[in-house]
């Protein structure tokens, strides 16, 4: 079975699986006004996430820090990029009330990538990561980190304030790194999720891979068994969706049972959590792994 195709798949192509309702309601409206309120950003709305009605309804967010320009130019990548502005000293303080004002019990904390920054901005999920822990301590913390240019201090200083999930996606698979992933390496993301888990076990480690970009069957399941080799827990598999005429195109639309078909081989590899699916982005049900059962 190949997940790579000749036919490129046009953005009005896209099958009757990927429809998906505009965030409606009251809660999501609830979590429109407490995101505004507080002067936040959210990666549900940068990333244009197909998920953000459902996640909404449920009074969940995923928030994205240190601004809402990235210094990288990801061909994939819905966040704009550019010169960054500078760090706003009180995000933290803003993110951590707005969390206790949402009741949440799980919370994901993103960013865009700032390699203008001496550690990359892992100073600031540190601090992040600390005043949830002391603010609002009932709520779980994942943290979904750039690569920090590879810096194993950066990388520390975030595993040294106890998120519950450390996340970094690899994205796709090594052949397309220099056409999805320009400035990143595989490599080094494969290095950052090594090195979480061997700092402490008690981290559960997380990656994520869109499909549809051209990769094969054979090239997924082999990131899927890197990513255990390594002591990944967790993996999101998701399709790729175009954000603009700007971005890659599509290659194909893969269809939910493929998604299955992957998710079954990846728990036969010792995954303990995979959320796989069309709609499935690095986000979606976080909160799972840690609440199940």
């Amino acid at each position: 079975m190949l997940i790579s195709s000749p036919v490129k798949c046009g953005r009005s192509t896209k099958p009757s699986w990927l429809r998906v309702r505009l965030p409606s309601g009251e809660e999501s409206g609830r979590v429109a006004d407490l995101l505004r309120g507080h002067d936040l950003h959210s990666v549900c709305v940068k990333a244009r996430c197909p998920n953000r009605g459902e996640c909404w309804q449920r009074g969940t967010a995923t928030f994205l820090i240190m601004g809402d320009i990235c210094t990288r130019n990801c061909r994939f990548c819905a966040v704009r990029s550019g010169e960054p502005l500078p760090l706003d000293q009180k995000e933290a303080q803003r993110l951590a009330a707005a969390v206790k004002d949402m009741g949440l019990r799980h919370v994901v904390v993103t960013s865009v990538t700032r390699d203008d920054l001496e550690d990359g901005g892992a100073s600031c999920y540190a601090q992040v990561i600390l005043l949830l822990h002391e603010r609002c301590p009932p709520c779980t913390v994942e943290v979904l980190i750039p690569d920090f240019g590879g810096g194993v201090q950066a990388l520390e200083m975030v595993l040294e304030a106890r998120p519950h999930i450390l996340s970094h996606n690899l994205e796709t698979v090594p052949r397309l790194y220099g056409k999805v992933r320009p400035g990143a390496s595989y490599e080094r993301s494969l290095g950052i999720l090594k090195g979480a888990k061997g700092y402490s076990g008690r981290i559960l480690v997380k990656s994520g891979l869109m499909l549809g970009l051209g990769e094969t069957a054979q090239e997924v399941e082999s990131v899927m068994s890197a990513l255990r080799e390594v002591g990944c827990d967790i993996v999101t598999l998701g399709q790729y969706l175009q954000p603009s005429k700007k971005h890659l195109p599509v290659v194909r639309y893969l269809e939910p049972g493929e998604f299955e078909t992957f998710k079954r081989k990846g728990m036969g590899m010792g995954f303990q959590h995979i959320e796989a699916g069309p709609l499935v982005r690095s986000s979606y049900h976080a909160e799972n792994v840690l609440w199940k059962g």
